[in-house]
Formats: structure tokens, C-alpha cells, sequence
């Protein structure tokens, strides 16, 4: 269930929205005024507030500016100000979004529905599966190498073959299980392509003097284990 703040000192307004929300499936706190909103925005997770711009005690530009300096959640701005200095000013203190007033309720649920959408696809898009071992990681999606701070350069068969490794970590990797996967069934390629590519990967990830990231196992394979 979706939490939204409202932030609105006109209490038959703040009253219909919150009855409406409710409808909605939206579970939904009201502040009066704008200290007992500043504080409940800062204080507490909201998905998005819901924020009067003329407020008692504290104004909401200033709300809005206070609650961005310490949180992302997403802001709308609820006013009956149309003029486009009132606008852009909302929008510079930190606001997403603006509704002027009067509106049809209809017009709230569809901003909020586009607020949801949007962190929704946000965080698809920053969603990635890391692999990490010890002060090495890589970003499947992206298909990054890092070790620390730095990124490490990596062909395409160099990073096919670090990420099996780590996917398998612990487990020891024949080499003809690496062919497999790294290169396919179908491979005419011999089986010690793979120890020509583990050095490779070893040159560029090892540091001189440490143990290497990538154990052999003499006999069978190689291991990344901890």
C-alpha cells in the first residue's frame, strides 16, 4: 500500500482528499500546517507528499526545500496559484510535480499514478546483479569490472569467463566446463584456450605479491573461492 503525506490547512479540502485516497487503496496521514508537515516528511517514508504552498507556520516552498535537502521522496505542489513564476518557484524549491486549485480528483490520481510510474521504471533501469569478491566487483547488466575505485578494461570473452567464475564461486570449474559456457558446445577450440584466458584475466585483475584471485586446481579446473 502506497503512503502519501498531505500537507493542506484547509480541512474540508484536506478531508474530501483524504476520504478519496482512501478509496483509492492509498493509506494517507494529514498535517494542518506547515512544521507538523515539515516534521512528518522528515521524520517518517512517504512514497509521495502532497503539499499546500500557503500554509500556516511555515510556508510550503520552504517545506518543500527542507524535506529535498534531506530526502528524494517525490513532492506535488497543491496551490491555487496559476501564474508560471509560481510554477517555476515550486518546481526550483525541489517539487515533481504542481496542481493548481480547484481540480478533479480524477487529475490527482493520474498524477500520482505517473509519479508511481516513473520510480517504478527508475528503478528497473538502476536495478543491477553484483558479484563481488573481495575488493573485486562486477555489474552483470552492465557488464562493468571494478576493483576498488578502478575500472579494469575486459574483452568480452575476458568478462564471459570472470563471470561464470564468480557465479559459480567456490565451486571448482572444470575446463571443459568453462569451454562450454564460455564458448559454447558447439567450439572447436581446445580446452587449454582456457588457461590462456585465465591468464589474461590474471594480468589485469592480480595485484604482484597477493594470492590470485582465480585458484587452479591442479588436474581439474580453476575456483574463485573465499
Amino acid at each position: 500500500m502506497k503512503k502519501i503525506l498531505l500537507v493542506e490547512d484547509e480541512k474540508n479540502l484536506a478531508r474530501f482528499i483524504e476520504l478519496e485516497l482512501k478509496h483509492e487503496g492509498y493509506e494517507i496521514k494529514v498535517a494542518y500546517d506547515g512544521r507538523e508537515g515539515l516534521e512528518a516528511g522528515i521524520n517518517e517514508q512517504w512514497d509521495v507528499i502532497l503539499l499546500d504552498l500557503m500554509l500556516p507556520s511555515l510556508n510550503g516552498l520552504e517545506v518543500c526545500r527542507r524535506i529535498r535537502a534531506e530526502k528524494e521522496t517525490p513532492i506535488i505542489m497543491l496551490t491555487a496559484r496559476d501564474s508560471v513564476m509560481d510554477r517555476v518557484s515550486g518546481l526550483d524549491h525541489g517539487a515533481d510535480d504542481y496542481i493548481v486549485k480547484p481540480f478533479a480528483i480524477e487529475e490527482l490520481l493520474a498524477r500520482l499514478r505517473a509519479i508511481f510510474r516513473r520510480i517504478e521504471s527508475k528503478d528497473v533501469k538502476t536495478s543491477f546483479t553484483t558479484f563481488t569478491f573481495r575488493d573485486l566487483v562486477v555489474e552483470k547488466e552492465s557488464r562493468v569490472v571494478r576493483k576498488g575505485n578502478e575500472i579494469i578494461e575486459v574483452t568480452k570473452r575476458e568478462y564471459d569467463l570472470l563471470l561464470t567464475l564468480l557465479e559459480n564461486k567456490n565451486i571448482v570449474m572444470t575446463r571443459e566446463a568453462l569451454l562450454n559456457k564460455v564458448w559454447g558446445y558447439e567450439t572447436e577450440v581446445e580446452t587449454n584456450v582456457v588457461d590462456v584466458y585465465i591468464r589474461y584475466l590474471r594480468n589485469k585483475i592480480d595485484t604482484q605479491g597477493e594470492d590470485s584471485y582465480i585458484q587452479t586446481v591442479r588436474g581439474t579446473g580453476y575456483v574463485m573461492r573465499e
